[in-house]
């Protein structure tokens, strides 16, 4: 499928690796110009890389920009980048956050601190340095990354599910706001997905609650939990995921907008 984003430019979080890589990796593939951002130098580095390795003449359709996305001038300072080395901004996928596994006794100030910071309040603030560009051009597709317990809370996730709730809100009210700008706005509900992230944050939560578990390798008890909670039977990938989003972000679509997407499987949860 053409997605008829040659030449567009998208900004996407959280892509030095797993879902928002996979993203940048398929906007580059479809003509997009890229900037990717993330707070590890190193990391984003290597994944600028490896984005220009994969498609050779296009070097100039990359740039990197490390920054922590929760700094209150980061949001302003990401879109500047973005405008004045391509000229505009037509695309945003918010991408940058983790799973947090804990249930609200168990959770600190920091982590709700911490995660409110990466996930939401640097979309919202992201959203609003974005949406001026996009309203000049009357065209413009925000993707915003979101989970299944936004939809089906699960307590042992109450920080991350909670946030994930604030989102699908966030991306349905500014969907309402903007769509006589030409701009659309969804989510995606994303299930048990095989990153580095997922591997990080929730297996050593599993390890923890599962002691039949203790013996298996991170890949095993990925793939034991994927099998007992997804009717599909197994995790789903970060391309499979970056086709969804890559797909909302495009101008094939025309007439999705305020939704959240569940790419789970079939799941309601996931731990």
């Amino acid at each position: 499928m053409n997605l008829e984003i040659q030449g567009k430019v998208a900004v996407v979080t959280g892509a030095s690796a797993g879902i928002g890589f996979a993203v940048a990796e398929e906007l580059l593939a479809n003509g997009a110009r890229v900037l990717i951002v993330a707070r590890d130098e190193g990391r984003l580095n290597q994944a600028a890389t490896r984005l220009i390795s994969g498609a050779p003449g296009h070097e100039k359709n990359v740039i990197a920009l490390a920054v922590d996305v929760s700094r209150p001038e980061a949001a302003q300072l990401i879109i500047d980048q973005a405008v004045g080395a391509f000229g505009e901004l037509d695309i945003l996928v918010n991408n940058a956050g983790r799973a947090h596994a804990g249930g609200l006794l168990t959770s600190t100030e920091q982590d709700w601190e911490e995660m409110t910071g990466v996930k939401l309040t640097s979309m919202r603030r992201l959203c609003r340095a974005a949406i001026p560009h996009m309203q000049k051009t009357k065209w413009g597709r925000i993707v915003n990354m979101s989970s299944i317990g936004g939809i089906y809370p699960n307590p042992k996730l109450l920080v991350s599910h909670v946030l994930s709730a604030a989102i699908n809100n966030l991306t349905k009210s500014l969907a309402l706001e903007v769509a006589k700008d030409g701009i659309l706005v969804n989510a995606i509900g994303i299930g048990a997905v095989a990153t580095d992230n997922w591997a990080n944050n929730m297996v050593p939560a599993v390890r923890r609650a599962r002691a039949e578990f203790k013996d298996l390798s991170d890949d095993e008890v990925v793939a034991r939990i994927s099998a007992e909670c997804t009717p599909v039977g197994r995790a789903g990938s970060a391309r499979e995921i970056a086709a969804i989003a890559a797909f909302l972000a495009s101008n094939r679509n025309g007439f999705v907008t305020g939704d959240t997407i569940e790419a789970s499987g079939g799941a309601d949860r996931f731990m």
